[in-house]
């Protein structure tokens, strides 16, 4: 099994997913819960005019693979599980050069992997 690089799937789909995130209803209050930001980016971000600069600079805070992964997690819990579906899937390809993404969510939610398999 190969792990998929969750942060270049978010890089790759940064400008997709500005577009469809809703950062303003839970959100960065989970990302800050599980210590991906800080209060202070947390106010940066919040402080910008419209959604879509809202999700550039959340996006462009999403530098480590932690990072990433608590992210999916936080979207998932804010009921936005289309958005995990779409970085899983790879933005809308269920195939990629034969690997197929799959999100592994544990029960509890604690632990969410994404992992590329072989087909």
């Amino acid at each position: 099994m190969i792990h998929a690089d969750v942060v270049s799937s978010i890089e790759t789909l940064k400008y997709q997913l500005a577009n469809f995130i809703d950062p303003d209803f839970g959100l960065l209050d989970h990302l800050l819960r599980l210590n991906v930001l800080t209060h202070r980016e947390v106010a940066a971000i919040r402080s910008e005019r419209t959604v879509y600069t809202r999700n550039d600079a959340l996006l462009e805070l999403l530098t480590s693979e932690d990072k990433c992964v608590k992210f999916l997690q936080a979207l998932k819990r804010t009921g936005q599980k289309h958005v995990v579906n779409y970085v899983t899937q790879n933005g809308g390809q269920r195939q990629n050069d034969g690997v197929t993404y799959q999100l592994n969510v544990a029960r509890n939610d604690e632990h969410v992997k994404v992992r590329a398999l072989n087909e």
